[in-house]
């Protein structure tokens, strides 16, 4: 079984918009989600604190998609 390459990280941010008293998600290569507002609120804090960690680490100077 060959092994599959490793991800790339997106370097386009994401859009959200409310559809419906939902939170639609989208993102580059037609990536979509459709979370609810509660989700989306802890989904954002979990995404903000992982995004300023990953900046602590250096990440930002990695390969990314093109």
């Amino acid at each position: 079984m060959t092994p599959y390459p490793p991800m790339q990280p997106y370097d386009e941010p994401g859009v959200a918009s409310v559809e419906d008293g939902h939170v639609v998600l989208d993102g580059p290569d037609g990536i979509a989600i459709t979370l609810t507002p509660e989700a989306a609120i802890a989904t954002g804090e979990s995404l903000a604190r992982a995004g300023r960690e990953a900046l602590k680490q250096g990440s930002a100077g990695s390969s990314t998609r093109d």
